[in-house]
């Protein structure tokens, strides 16, 4: 079978197969056991007591969520790797939760709105928590480039709310400034601040973190199933992430993997994939998101990690702004604010406060 790869765009279909899945697995001897997975979920969440009555509305919609993730291996693989993650950054495992939300746990799903890849990230928002993306290679769809990302954020988030994670969800769902805004016009704390007494935010903000609980409910009312129980008990591998397009390409020739009608059976799952250097080039057919660095004229690389500039920039706050906001717009982090402005986690910022963005020059 003649396996030359015959486009340029089959290529980079070819390269990315195991980016599309997320990662490249490790070897079967680096694998662990499913119930071992689960009980380290269980273990990391920080309310496992779920409420006496019946199942809410949430816990019916959100039902499928066990059986999905035994159905199949890849799943479940990327499920254990997101909840590693999640306890190697000493986060409640809740945090695990958000791609049940996000994406339904799949690495290649995208909206039409722009956002892709398990998390649900936009272009600009991947950028700037570092998801690699470049040309031939979208590492929002890759389960380990974006949950490192994703914790990155989390992590930031948790410290701003004082380890509440109810508010720090929330905040991931509508940005961290409306969370701030909510939290001053009830007189609340974040440490200590109910989130459901919370006013002025959307619905879908408000019952975001009870759509967490929920899932969180129905996964561990699954163990009373034996069968399920049953289903976990096999190995579940690591996930590692892939070291090029280039090495994918020689693996993984485009002619083994076609379906039967000629098609690619990889045609349509790479939403977003930014081919030759074309911002707007996708291999799925839409368009990556807009307002990207390259698209508002944020800084380089070098810049947005917080190197040196001749000529810093200063950003003055309007009223309703938030870092988040401020942090997209000029393709830095949140965290990158707070460092470079001395601001400790959690302040409220006042309209007219000059942020610095960028480091300033040594003398």
């Amino acid at each position: 079978m003649n396996t030359t790869l015959r486009t340029p765009r089959l290529a980079l279909v070819a390269g990315l197969l195991l980016a599309v899945a997320g990662t490249a697995s490790a070897a079967d001897g680096d694998a662990r056991n499913g119930r071992e997975v689960y009980e380290r979920f269980r273990a990391g969440l920080a309310e496992p007591a779920c409420p006496a009555q019946g199942a809410g509305r949430f816990a019916r919609q959100y039902a499928h969520a066990p059986r999905q993730l035994v159905e199949r291996d890849e799943t479940l693989a990327t499920f254990a790797h997101v909840v590693d993650s999640m306890r190697a950054a000493h986060l409640p495992t809740e945090y695990a939760l958000i791609p049940f939300v996000e994406s339904g746990y799949k690495p290649t799903a995208r909206s039409p709105a722009g956002p892709a890849g398990l998390w649900q990230f936009i272009a600009s928002t991947a950028r700037n928590h570092k998801v690699p993306m470049r040309a031939g290679y979208d590492g929002r769809m890759s389960a380990v480039d974006s949950t490192k990302a994703a914790v990155r954020y989390l992590k930031t988030l948790h410290g701003m709310f004082g380890g509440n994670w109810r508010l720090a969800v929330m905040a991931y769902n509508v940005g961290e400034g409306r969370i701030f805004s909510a939290l001053k016009r009830s007189g609340q704390s974040a440490r200590t601040a109910k989130a459901e007494s919370l006013a002025g935010l959307p619905e879908i903000t408000r019952v975001y973190d009870d759509k967490l609980h929920a899932i969180s409910c129905v996964i561990a009312q699954a163990e009373k199933e034996p069968k399920w129980i049953a289903s976990l008990d096999r190995p579940v591998r690591r996930l590692a992430p892939v070291a090029s397009s280039e090495a994918l390409v020689a693996q993984h020739p485009v002619d083994s993997a076609r379906s039967g009608n000629g098609d690619s059976l990889l045609e349509g799952l790479v939403p977003n994939v930014v081919a030759g250097g074309s911002s707007a080039a996708s291999v799925g057919g839409a368009p990556t998101a807009p307002g990207g660095p390259a698209a508002s004229g944020a800084p380089a690389a070098s810049e947005a990690s917080g190197a040196v500039v001749a000529t810093p920039r200063r950003h003055t706050v309007a009223t309703g702004e938030s870092l988040w906001r401020i942090a997209r717009r000029y393709g830095v982090t949140v965290g990158h604010l707070l460092t470079v402005n001395g601001i400790d986690a959690g302040r409220l910022i006042a309209p007219g406060t000059v942020l610095a963005i960028d480091a300033l020059p040594r003398p």
